[in-house]
């Protein structure tokens, strides 16, 4: 059994996995004192840790400090994991009063060339992929510019209290020598004082406003990228802050005032109290290889499991890239509440949340006021577009997309993954949609290619379908001396299938008797299964169809099989623009369609209803990509943040590995009685 790590901190327990596998110890709460044996935990030399420090030193057991790393998240705060973190045994990077593992590792380690190749490969991931410690900050900054000749110095102030001033030797007189220095060290120059972002917010007290004014310095504060200002090529004057070192990465002169970790290495120009422990002169590689490989440990920000630093920042560039995609403000509209969190956490962005309301004309005021982009499910989004007083507003339709959950929505199961489509909507073919833009007009890398192949072996393998309900269980014969064609129903007011009958592919009074009948005239001969529509079946909605099977013109009903079992049995399929259509595509499946669903037209089905607009050829994993990784978003419960495909299906999996509980049998009894009193609402107005 491993020696336990007494924690103190509240924040830290709630780490307590990754503060497991970082140190091979076994988490236990402490309150008032440790127990015997193992470490003491606690957040680096922070005030906070004071007591878990004044412990240790009486008990005489080892303290751990833990921090942040330096790729640490999308944003700050605990809502949000750190992807990186940081174990010192003998100090902490930022207390130059005592040695710390990072500045022993600089004075004595030595670097191999496989180590330093890597180091230079990562810093050259971060330029590109411009990533910081927070990484929520625009890539631009309006009204900034800089005379064409005209050099730029930027100061940089720290917030009052920061324990990495007083850590790195430096005081309130550090920044005015700063100030004093920068501005005589550079006459004619843009000189320019970058305030901490939350000295911005009016959250903490910083060091440079005075100062700056006094020396004729522009005050900058708007909390964005460091890389919109590293682009500038600025002599950075700084204290102890990290965007001193990122600046180093991005081949600025640095100017020092104090003792950060990353001076006294022969990098910098130091101005501050010079450390007798740091003797050795490192190059970049070396201080990169030494922070971001060997001081840093790095976790998955969704599964929380350990990864290495590529991977750390490929997942942390997804997370940066979803959040300034949302560059508009959001007025969600009519969005039901128990699918709001869906919604914010895929529309979150540098514009903030998405607000909701179930008033028109207030949504429709916030969008003016704002200069907002309106957002409303499927048909309340045509709706929108079609209102004179909102059809000049940007319009988001939101729809479920297609790998949605383990469970119906109509049975109030969260969404986790959704389509923001600003043209139209997949299921409408009367016009463009998002989806149908890209299939027509983009160029699909062979990086997306090569995960869609991916995405549809494991579709395939695992089951994966769009609602994988685990009560359909039941068991289905097909003779073997017959093909078998699945035919697999609708919900008869669905809006796919309204928006294809008002083009003219024709659906009857009820597409699935019309379907139906139309799949027993094209094959004659065949074993005909018809599969009923969950939302019908479980829930009640419309498209039950009457009589027994042979009548019906199906030879066997197969109401609770699961759907990708029955995609294992048949010879072909036969649909109006169910998603099923396109599941069997993926299973490699000949699909012919009656309706004008958004797979059809590319030259992989057989279309007996014409889609003018479409017709470039496209290949199965094409269509995947487009429809699994570049149309939909996705959304991680867990951990609250956007994410890709892969890990979404993660998730599935473990969702369809758990026993229905309490909450999805009172879904389906809600999602029930809500459809019968739409059902009683809609006949008693059709008989006033």
């Amino acid at each position: 059994m491993a020696d336990p790590v007494h924690i103190f901190s509240q924040g830290l327990w709630y780490l307590r996995d990754e503060v497991a596998c970082l140190t091979g110890l076994a988490p236990r709460r402490a309150w008032l004192r440790a127990r015997s044996g193992g470490a003491i935990a606690g957040w680096g030399h922070k005030p906070t840790a004071a007591r878990a420090r004044a412990e240790a030193q009486r008990s005489g057991l080892a303290y751990l400090a833990f921090e942040d790393g330096f790729l640490r998240s999308l944003r700050p705060g605990p809502q949000q994991k750190p992807m990186s973190m940081i174990l010192d045994r003998s100090g902490i990077y930022y207390d130059a009063r005592q040695p710390s593992d990072l500045e022993t590792m600089l004075e004595i380690g030595s670097f191999s060339e496989d180590e330093l190749k890597t180091a230079r490969e990562i810093a050259g991931e971060i330029r590109q992929r411009r990533l910081s410690k927070y990484n929520h900050g625009r890539d631009r900054i309006e009204g900034f510019a800089t005379g064409k000749d005209q050099p730029l110095v930027l100061i940089i102030d720290q917030t009052r209290g920061d324990e990495s001033v007083a850590g790195g030797l430096a005081d309130e007189t550090s920044f005015a020598r700063m100030m004093a220095t920068a501005a005589a060290e550079n006459p004619g120059a843009l000189l320019v004082a970058k305030l901490h972002p939350e000295v911005i917010s009016g959250t903490k007290q910083g060091y440079l406003r005075d100062l700056a004014q006094r020396h004729g310095a522009q005050i900058l504060a708007d909390d964005t990228s460091p890389w919109a200002l590293l682009d500038h090529a600025p002599h950075v004057y700084t204290v102890t802050s990290q965007f001193g070192f990122e600046a180093l990465l991005a081949s600025c002169k640095v100017s020092t005032f104090g003792t950060p970790f990353y001076a006294g290495w022969g990098l910098t120009d130091d101005h501050g109290q010079a450390s007798t422990r740091r003797s050795a002169k490192r190059s970049l590689d070396e201080l990169t290889a030494a922070v971001y490989l060997r001081y840093c440990k790095y976790f998955d920000a969704w599964r929380r499991t350990p990864v290495d630093a590529m991977t750390a920042i490929e997942q942390l560039d997804f997370l940066r890239r979803s959040f300034l995609r949302n560059d508009q403000p959001v007025i969600g509209f009519g969005i039901a509440r128990w699918k709001r969190s869906a919604v914010r956490a895929m529309l979150d962005g540098i514009a903030g949340p998405p607000q909701f309301t179930g008033s028109l004309a207030r949504a429709t005021a916030l969008a003016r006021e704002r200069k907002a982009t309106l957002a409303a499910w499927g048909p309340a989004a045509a709706r929108l577009r079609q209102n004179a007083a909102t059809a000049h507003l940007p319009c988001l339709a939101i729809e479920d997309g297609f790998i949605r959950s383990a469970g119906l929505g109509a049975a109030f199961v969260a969404p986790l993954s959704l389509a923001f489509d600003s043209r139209g909507i997949y299921y409408d073919p009367s016009r463009s949609s998002d989806i149908e833009h890209i299939l027509a007009t983009a160029t699909i890398t062979p990086h997306d290619l090569q995960r869609a192949a991916a995405l549809r072996q494991r579709i395939v393998a695992d089951g994966v379908t769009k609602y994988n309900l685990a009560d359909e269980t039941q068991q289905v014969v097909v003779p073997a001396d017959r093909d078998a064609v699945l035919v697999p129903g609708q919900v008869a007011d669905d809006a796919a299938v309204l928006a294809g009958k008002a083009m003219g592919a024709d659906a009857g009074e009820n597409v699935n008797a019309t379907l139906l009948a139309a799949a027993r005239a094209r094959n004659p001969g065949a074993f005909v299964i018809f599969k009923p529509h969950p939302d019908v079946e479980q829930l009640g909605r419309r498209g039950a169809l009457a009589g027994t099977e042979e009548q019906l013109g199906a030879d066997l009903v197969a109401g609770s099989s699961p759907i990708d079992q029955l995609l294992q049995q048949v010879q072909r399929v036969e649909t109006y623009s169910s998603l099923a259509g396109f599941e069997a595509l993926l299973r490699g499946l000949p699909v012919t369609v009656h309706g004008l669903p958004f797979y059809a037209g590319w030259q992989v089905t057989q279309d007996l209803a014409k889609t003018p607009r479409r017709g470039r050829q496209r290949s199965i994993d094409e269509l995947c990509a487009a429809a699994l990784i570049l149309y939909p978003r996705y959304w991680d419960p867990v951990s609250g943040l956007a994410c890709p495909p892969e890990v979404a299906l993660d998730r599935l999996a473990e969702m369809r590995n758990k026993t229905p509980g309490v909450r999805v049998f009172i879904g389906k009894i809600a999602g029930r009685m809500v459809i019968r009193w739409k059902k009683s609402m809609i006949f008693l107005r059709g008989n006033r």
